[in-house]
């Protein structure tokens, strides 16, 4: 790996990180030695990088600093492409025009050797199979999940029956072609997968929950892998 490349990923390492992390463990991440590592954050403060702490005690960066635009190789930009071919695609309106926005930023900082790469690429998604209709908003949905927000929902199972859920909502996932929100089901007291298209209604509730170990995301992974 370049250094250059390595000082990047460091900065997004540190802001990744909620907690100091010491050179070592910064060492074992990138596979290089503890000496390189005071090197590196050395110079990444001297050159503007807010960097925080000390050797042997460990750093940390300030997360409102954002790296200026940086390059991308041909299949970097490939890659970025299909995956916002596919937002636009697979997702509703209000996230597939933040997707042509983010393109269009990038479009403004690549080199001119690059221009070319960007509208040649080959790689893309296209729909053969229109997705079940929603009667929710999924950016609404992104966002309770963002806010740690509860919400009562009409759902209806697979033999056509309705119940009223107060549910935590925690993630969206996409399995083509449906939409599923994971989420701890307070009537159940479990998690549960929810299909949007059968999603009957949403209420928002003026209720908001806390990262529960046995009821988050984490613990929600962790059960879909034993199962």
């Amino acid at each position: 790996m370049r250094r250059a490349d390595r000082l990047i990923r460091i900065v997004h390492y540190l802001r990744g990180r909620r907690r100091a992390v010491t050179a070592r463990q910064i060492a074992e991440e990138f596979v290089i030695c503890t000496r390189t590592v005071y090197r590196d954050i050395q110079d990444l403060m001297v050159s503007g990088v807010p960097i925080s702490g000390e050797a042997g005690v460990g750093y940390i960066i300030d997360k409102r600093y954002y790296l200026p635009p940086v390059s991308f190789d041909a299949e970097e930009l490939e890659a970025i492409g299909l995956g916002i071919s596919m937002v636009c695609q697979w997702t509703d309106e209000r996230l597939a025009e933040k997707a042509i926005s983010a393109l269009t930023r990038i479009k403004a900082v690549l080199p001119p050797e690059l221009q070319g790469e960007l509208e040649q690429i080959a790689t893309y998604s296209i729909t053969n199979r229109e997705p079940p209709p929603w009667r929710v908003s999924l950016s609404e949905l992104r966002e309770h999940v963002r806010l740690r927000r509860k919400i009562l929902i009409e759902y209806t199972d697979e033999a056509a029956a309705l119940t009223r859920r107060t549910v935590r909502p925690l993630a969206l996932i996409f399995c083509r072609p449906v939409w599923l929100m994971a989420g701890w089901c307070e009537t159940r007291s479990d998690f549960r997968n929810f299909r949007l298209d059968r999603i009957r209604s949403l209420d928002t509730l003026d209720a908001y929950f806390e990262d529960e170990t046995d009821k988050n995301l984490a613990a929600y992974k962790l059960r879909e892998a034993m199962c």
